[in-house]
């Protein structure tokens, strides 16, 4: 598992637009494309540094596929990230806080000590 690997994933999405809207409406093939083709290039770096181990774990790959944000929660994924991106894709769907409330709501289940977010 790789709290990183998650983190950049929802850090670099949330960060261009049309990945938002793509992450939105296609999430499976986006979550292929990106582990495929960003998940190895060095953040902030040119695209010809790659690294060739990082790939999610199965479970991994499944929580951001379904937009699981409680999954990617449990599974160590910074919760600001999560929240800041799913925002982006979500929030118009529904009135005014209404999905930050949703969105909290659905992790009150939690108790401390909460997953670790560290990378």
């Amino acid at each position: 598992m790789s709290k990183y690997l998650l983190d950049k994933f929802l850090f670099t999405v949330d960060r261009d637009p049309v990945l938002v809207e793509r992450y939105r409406e296609d999430p499976a093939g986006t979550v292929s494309w990106w582990e495929a083709e960003l998940a190895n290039t060095i953040l902030n770096c040119t695209t010809d540094e790659k690294s060739t181990w990082l790939a999610f774990t199965d479970e991994e790959r499944k929580a951001l596929r379904e937009h699981d944000h409680v999954a990617l929660f449990g599974l160590g994924a910074h919760p600001f990230l999560t929240l800041t991106l799913f925002i982006a894709m979500f929030e118009r769907d529904h009135g005014p806080l209404e999905y930050q409330k949703a969105y909290g709501r659905a992790l009150q289940h939690l108790t401390l000590p909460y997953p670790d977010v560290t990378t």
